[in-house]
């Protein structure tokens, strides 16, 4: 798997673990530190909160950047059936086959193979990419890591 460059970033702001409940009920901050290890543990950590018109309103969850990008991954990976819709498939098989010849009736099977082959031919075009970004010592998928793997499998001039 490939690790994505991180940058240092310093945030003035405290963590979670950072704020303390002191007796009087307020939330204090507390800088980390071995100095101050034996405060921190006088108290409990609460989750922040913000302030909305005078009202707490707690801070809704969030993960961590990448991290359901990486779990969407898993799961695709496990699963087997038909990313596309069938239905807006259909309609995009149509109107190209419209152009070529105006009266054409399908077999519902054919619509299947077709779809199961599209969706094959893109996973494997992304797979490809995807090679071509790693090698540019990148994470992020750009537009000519689609031309490149087009280019060398030969199917673009």
């Amino acid at each position: 798997m490939v690790r994505a460059r991180q940058t240092a970033s310093l945030s003035l702001a405290p963590r979670k673990s950072e704020l303390i409940v002191s007796d009087t009920g307020k939330n204090t901050f507390i800088p980390p530190g071995p100095a101050h290890q034996k405060k921190k543990k006088a108290g409990k950590t609460v989750p922040v909160t913000l302030e909305v018109e005078g009202t707490k309103v707690r801070k809704p969850h969030r993960f961590r950047p990448g991290t359901v990008a990486l779990r969407e991954i898993r799961k695709y990976q496990k699963s087997s059936e038909l990313l596309i819709r069938r239905t807006p498939f259909i309609r995009l098989v149509r109107e190209i086959t419209q152009e070529f010849k105006g009266d054409l009736r399908f077999q519902s099977s054919a619509f299947d193979a077709l779809q199961e082959a599209a969706e094959a031919y893109l996973v494997s075009l992304f797979e490809d990419s995807n090679l071509c970004a790693i090698h540019g010592k990148r994470v992020t998928l750009y537009p000519k890591d689609l031309q490149l793997a087009r280019r060398i499998r030969g199917e673009r001039t």
